[in-house]
C-alpha cells in the first residue's frame, strides 16, 4: 500500500475540515469502503496470533487494547505520539508494561487468590469474582452486563483474552460520569445505555477513525482527569471472616488509597492536585495523538500513560517471566516503567532529613525527619507493602557500633517482632526497627495474611500526607492504629497541629566511653513482597502458588532504597558525674547570636586547646587551634554545635545564629 493513500493526501481540506465538528458523533462517510477494508486490517490484527483479523463486534462491550494500538501505538511515520525532542511517549506501550495492563496476569495477585480459596473454599466464587472486578474488569463487565453472569472467576479469566488485557483502555476511558467518587470495592460506573463510549480530556473530539474502525465514539468527559474515576478500585473494603470462615459482621478496609487522597491537602477542596497528576504525569509538550491523520492537531496538556507506582520487584519479575506469563510488552517496554517506578519512590515520596541532637554524655541523640510528598499514605494500596528505616553508626575506625533495620540475605528483617513491630518514637537498641506499614490482625489479634480474615488493623503507621486530619470525614477509612496515634511527632508540629504528612523519629545511642567522630548512615527502604507475607501462602499448594514461588525466588527482591542521610565525622565524647561539675562553670555566649559572633568563658587555671564548630547535619565548619575570642560562626543561620578541648576535658555547647 502507498502512502499515497493516507486520507491526508486522499480527501480534500474540506472534509477534514467538518470532521472537527462530529454533531452525532457517528460519520459514515469519513472513508471509503476500501480505505475502511484497509485500515480495519491494519488496526485489528488479532492478539491471539492466530493470523486472523478482529471484526468490530457489537455484542463486545469493551474492545481489546490490540485494537487502540493502530492509532495510539507507536507510528511507523513518525509524526504521532511525539514529544518535540522526538521522544516517542505513545500510550498503547507505555501502557502495557504497567501493573495496570498486566493485573490480570500478575502471578502474585492469581497465587493469593488461590490462596483465599484454599483457606475459604465456601466463599470461592464470591472472593473470585470480587478479585476480579478490578484485576480484569473488561472481562468482569462484559461477563455481568452483557452475558448476565452472575460470577466472573479465575477459570472465565483464563479464557477470556479480554479479562486478561488487565486494567485496559475502556477499564478507565469508558466510565461514565457520575459518582465516580462514591463507589468502592470494585463498583464501575459504567453507563449500559451507551457503553462503546471513549471519554477523553480534550474538547474537540475528531471521531470518525475511532467509530468506524473500532465502533466506539469518542466524547469529551470532565470525569477522565478527576480522581474519583480511581476510587472503584482503589478503595477495597471485605468482609472478615473468623478462622473457621464465618463472617463476623465486621469490615476490614484492605485498602483506601482514595479516600487517604480525601483526607489530605490535595483533595479538590483544597489544592485538587488528583491522582492523575502524579501517575499519569502531563508534559508541557503539544502531541499529536492519533497515528495516520496529519492534519490533526496536537493536543495539550498530554498526560504520559507511565502509571508508574511503586512495586518494582512485581515489574522485574514479569519483564523476566513474560513468556510464561503471555505478556507481549518487550523488556524495554519494562525497563522504561521501571526507571519511572523508581523514580516515583526516589522523587516524588519522600524528604528525608537528619540532623544531630546533644553528642556528649552518656548518649548520643539524632533525629530523623520523613516528610511524605505523596498524595496518600507512604507506603499505600496492598497491605503488604512496607518502608522501614536503617540506621547504622560506625567509628572512625569503620566498626559498627549500632545497626537498627539490618536484612540478611533473603531481606528479612533481622530483629522483627514475631506477631508485628511496633511503632517508635524513640529508638535505643538495635533490635528495634521502625517499619511503616499496615499490619491486619485476625480475630484472635495475630497478623493475618489472609485478607479475608482481616478483622482490624493491629498497626497503621503508614505516612501520611499532608493535611491529613483525624476529624476529617474519611477518617474512618485511613485510621492511624497502634503507638503512632499517640505519638506527638506523627503528622504533628511542635506545637501539637496535625497535618505535617512527616514523622520524626527519634535515636539514643549509646555512647559506652566513647570519644572522636561517628559516621551516622540512616536509609529508608521500600519492600512490596516481604516474606513474612508469602510464607505462609507457600505452605499450600496449587499450580498458581508453585508457579508464582518458582518466580519469586529467581526474581530480583532486593529493596529500593528511597532516600538516605549520611553525616560524616560527627564528634561524641562520655561525660562522668566527675567531670561535670567543672563543666558547670564554663559558659559558652550567647546561645542565640545575631552576628554570629561566640564568646567562651572559663574558671581560672582552665585553658582552652582547640575550638571545633559543627553544624546540624554533622559537617565540621571551624576547627581552630588555641582559645582566641569570639568564635565566628558562618553566615547561614541555623544550630551549631561548639567543641571545646579544654585542659580537663571536653566540653559541648548548642548554639542558634539567627
Amino acid at each position: 500500500m502507498k502512502k499515497s493513500f493516507l486520507p491526508v493526501l486522499a480527501l480534500p481540506a474540506l472534509i477534514a475540515f467538518l470532521a472537527w465538528f462530529p454533531w452525532d458523533n457517528k460519520p459514515s462517510n469519513f472513508h471509503s469502503e476500501e480505505e475502511l477494508a484497509f485500515y480495519r486490517a491494519k488496526l485489528s490484527f488479532n492478539p491471539h496470533g492466530n493470523g486472523e483479523f478482529i471484526p468490530i463486534d457489537s455484542s463486545i462491550l469493551f474492545p481489546n487494547a490490540k485494537l487502540c494500538s493502530g492509532c495510539h501505538g507507536k507510528d511507523p511515520n513518525g509524526l504521532a505520539s511525539i514529544t518535540s525532542n522526538g521522544t516517542d511517549v505513545n500510550v498503547y506501550d507505555d501502557w502495557r508494561s504497567s501493573m495496570m495492563a498486566n493485573s490480570a496476569k500478575d502471578p502474585f495477585w492469581r497465587a493469593k487468590v488461590r490462596h483465599e480459596m484454599l483457606v475459604n473454599p465456601a466463599h470461592s466464587v464470591e472472593l473470585q469474582d470480587k478479585c476480579t472486578s478490578c484485576h480484569a474488569p473488561t472481562g468482569h463487565y462484559q461477563a455481568k452486563l452483557k452475558n448476565h453472569a452472575e460470577f466472573y472467576t479465575l477459570a472465565d479469566l483464563y479464557a477470556d483474552t479480554l479479562g486478561l488485557d488487565g486494567v485496559t483502555c475502556q477499564s478507565c476511558h469508558a466510565q461514565a460520569p457520575g459518582p465516580n467518587g462514591s463507589l468502592h470495592s470494585g463498583a464501575l460506573n459504567f453507563d449500559t445505555n451507551y457503553i462503546r463510549v471513549a471519554y477523553g480530556p480534550y474538547e474537540t473530539v475528531f471521531a470518525p477513525p475511532m467509530h468506524e474502525f473500532v465502533g466506539i465514539t469518542p466524547k469529551y468527559g470532565e470525569h477522565i482527569s478527576d480522581a474519583g474515576l480511581c476510587a472503584g478500585c482503589h478503595t477495597l473494603i471485605t468482609k472478615s471472616v473468623d478462622v473457621n470462615g464465618a463472617y463476623t459482621g465486621n469490615t476490614f478496609v484492605e485498602q483506601a488509597t482514595y479516600h487517604e487522597w480525601l483526607n489530605s491537602r490535595y483533595d479538590k477542596d483544597v489544592d485538587n492536585i488528583t491522582c492523575q497528576s502524579c501517575h499519569l504525569p502531563q508534559i508541557p509538550d503539544a502531541v499529536v495523538i492519533s497515528s495516520n491523520y496529519a492534519f490533526l492537531v496536537s493536543k495539550f496538556p498530554f498526560g504520559l500513560h507511565e502509571m508508574a507506582g511503586a512495586n518494582t520487584h512485581m515489574l522485574k519479575l514479569m519483564r523476566d517471566n513474560r513468556d510464561a506469563l503471555g505478556i507481549t510488552a518487550l523488556p524495554e517496554h519494562f525497563d522504561s516503567t521501571i526507571a519511572a517506578t523508581v523514580r516515583m519512590l526516589q522523587e516524588k515520596s519522600l524528604d528525608v532529613t537528619l540532623e544531630t541532637g546533644v553528642l556528649n554524655g552518656d548518649t548520643a541523640r539524632f533525629s530523623l525527619n520523613l516528610h511524605n510528598k505523596a498524595g496518600h499514605k507512604f507506603p499505600s494500596g496492598y497491605p503488604a507493602r512496607r518502608a522501614w528505616v536503617e540506621f547504622v553508626v560506625l567509628s572512625a575506625a569503620g566498626d559498627t557500633l549500632f545497626h537498627s533495620g539490618e536484612t540478611d540475605a533473603q531481606y528479612r528483617l533481622l530483629d522483627e517482632d514475631a506477631n508485628y513491630e511496633p511503632h517508635y518514637q524513640t529508638i535505643n537498641q538495635p533490635d528495634q526497627v521502625q517499619i511503616y506499614e499496615l499490619t491486619p490482625g485476625d480475630v484472635a489479634g495475630q497478623f493475618t495474611n489472609v485478607l479475608e480474615r482481616a478483622h482490624y488493623a493491629l498497626k497503621d503507621n503508614r505516612l501520611t500526607p499532608e493535611g491529613f486530619r483525624l476529624d476529617d470525614p474519611a477518617y474512618d477509612t485511613t485510621l492511624i492504629a497502634g503507638q503512632a496515634l499517640t505519638d506527638p511527632d506523627f503528622n504533628r508540629d511542635a506545637l501539637g497541629e496535625e497535618g505535617t504528612g512527616a514523622d520524626v523519629l527519634h535515636f539514643a545511642i549509646p555512647v559506652n566511653g566513647y570519644t572522636g567522630a561517628w559516621r551516622v548512615e540512616a536509609r529508608v527502604w521500600y519492600q512490596s513482597l516481604p516474606l513474612k507475607w508469602l510464607d505462609p501462602m507457600f505452605a499450600f499448594q496449587a499450580p498458581e502458588i508453585q508457579a508464582f514461588e518458582t518466580m519469586f525466588n529467581a526474581s530480583d527482591r532486593s529493596p529500593v532504597l528511597v532516600g538516605e542521610q549520611i553525616l560524616e565525622s560527627v564528634m561524641v565524647s562520655p561525660v562522668s558525674s566527675k567531670e561535670a561539675a567543672w563543666k558547670k562553670d564554663v559558659r559558652v555566649y550567647p546561645t542565640l547570636s545575631h552576628d554570629g559572633r561566640v564568646f567562651v568563658e572559663t574558671p581560672s587555671g582552665l585553658s582552652v586547646r582547640r575550638i571545633q564548630v559543627w553544624d546540624a547535619s554533622g559537617k565540621m565548619v571551624l576547627d581552630q587551634k588555641g582559645g582566641q575570642m569570639p568564635v565566628q560562626l558562618p553566615e547561614k543561620a541555623g544550630v551549631y554545635f561548639i567543641a571545646l578541648e579544654t585542659s580537663r576535658g571536653r566540653v559541648v555547647e548548642r548554639v542558634v545564629r539567627q
